[in-house]
């Protein structure tokens, strides 16, 4: 009989909730909007890379002689001008930028001008920056007697691969996708929890201040009100979680319809081709270097155990709060430090995910739901991984019995804000 009347509570704030046109629109603008930032990115990038800024060059030094056929067409060497009169001219003649490189010690080389209308691109500042300096290199070679080839064979550039060894095989790993990956997750994590949990505040002070709590506790126990109220709150976060993956892979699909050239980049260097060294290419090698269906698991469990240990402390905030909101702010506060440290430590994590901080922060059951998400990608030991589950659970279960006997005697307090030592009697005596 208490398992039904859990059950009707639930269904009531599930289906109040998903039957709401803002859920609606939230649950469908949501991948909506980020797919089209993703199709906007890839037309940027598609354009971009057609696109390239006309320089006109005035090499009165002869850096670029000796390269100029090696150099892109964009840049197109002007004679018999000098800087200042062709400063005025070179807009007119549709150039975006003007290069003016000055006779210089090669000891010295300074004075070099780069003439635009507006500010120039971080992009093409390091661009001409990388050309000049590539050829005052070779000068300086030649000048010392050094055979360029045989210093281009002598100079290093060396690329450390990360390989993934397991029982099935290695694989190519690749640190920056680890990286935004275990951020994102630790991300989705954080916002989640506080998204879901102030959700479950406002709708207890919500009947709360309506007084519904008066007539809904007549028929069940307080403690199951609570709890139908988290988990039917954390249903339909779930849900919403559920279709936005949907969603994302369906609208992701459409991509092809749209950017033929770019997914047949992608599939090139997915499988290999002449694009494997390309940053599609590395991009399909570390996302395939990860272990996926773990991190799904694990995001689907830290998640639910997260939302459930904090879901339970906002609702004994909001069968706290009163009509004033700064009282309520206060209430929150204490609630919303070990989740903003959760999301400092996992900050700190990623970057070194073995070592005490990081640990102490996936075991710590107030901050384990952020963090461990931030290491998920790393070699995380099966003993943390089990003790952190075991802590999260047992936090959940204990918060629950906390927060419930808070919330028996709070859901009915109108008019005055308990304090701290209230609160205790009320869990001492519960």
């Amino acid at each position: 009989m208490n398992t039904n009347k859990t059950a009707l509570i639930i269904g009531r704030e599930y289906f109040t909730r998903v039957k709401k046109k803002s859920f609606l629109l939230t649950t469908i603008l949501v991948p909506v909007v980020m797919i089209a930032f993703y199709a906007i990115i890839i037309a940027v990038t598609i354009k971009g890379s057609t696109q390239k800024t006309k320089i006109a060059v005035i090499d009165e030094a002869g850096l670029l002689a000796d390269t100029s056929r090696r150099l892109n067409n964009d840049m197109v060497f002007i004679k018999n001008e000098t800087e200042n009169s062709f400063v005025k001219k070179y807009q007119q003649q549709g150039y975006d930028a003007f290069l003016y490189i000055p006779i210089f010690e090669l000891s010295d080389a300074k004075n070099f001008k780069l003439h635009t209308a507006a500010s120039a691109s971080i992009t093409l500042m390091n661009s001409i920056e990388k050309k000049l300096n590539k050829a005052i290199e070779n000068k300086r070679l030649i000048a010392q007697g050094i055979n360029k080839e045989a210093y281009e064979k002598i100079n290093s550039d060396v690329d450390v691969e990360n390989s993934i060894d397991t029982d099935k095989g290695s694989k190519k790993s690749v640190a920056g996708i680890a990286y935004v990956v275990s951020f994102i997750c630790g991300m989705l994590i954080y916002i989640m929890m506080i998204i879901y949990g102030t959700q479950v505040m406002r709708g207890v002070m919500e009947e709360k201040t309506n007084r519904i709590a008066e007539v809904v506790i007549s028929s069940v126990k307080p403690f199951q009100l609570m709890l139908g109220k988290i988990l039917g709150i954390g249903a339909v976060g779930l849900t919403q979680f559920i279709i936005w993956i949907v969603l994302m892979i369906a609208l992701q699909g459409l991509l092809p319809l749209f950017f033929p050239d770019a997914v047949h980049q992608m599939t090139t260097a997915a499988t290999g081709g002449e694009g494997a060294s390309s940053k599609m290419g590395v991009l399909f090698q570390g996302i395939s270097s990860l272990p996926l269906f773990k991190i799904g698991l694990s995001f689907l469990f830290y998640f639910i155990g997260g939302y459930l240990t904090y879901a339970s402390l906002f609702a004994a905030v909001g069968s706290m709060a009163t009509d004033d909101q700064q009282d309520t702010q206060q209430l929150i506060f204490p609630i919303l430090m070990p989740i903003i440290l959760g999301f400092v430590i996992m900050t700190k994590a990623i970057n070194d995910p073995q070592s005490g901080l990081a640990i102490f922060g996936s075991l710590f059951p107030l901050t384990s739901p952020i963090v461990m998400m931030g290491r998920i990608t790393y070699d995380v030991p099966l003993w943390q991984m089990a003790t952190s589950i075991l802590l999260l659970i047992g936090c959940f279960i204990f918060f629950a019995w906390l927060t419930g006997k808070i919330y028996r005697t709070g859901i009915l307090m109108y008019g005055k804000k308990p304090g701290w030592k209230e609160m205790l009697k009320w869990v001492v005596k519960g």
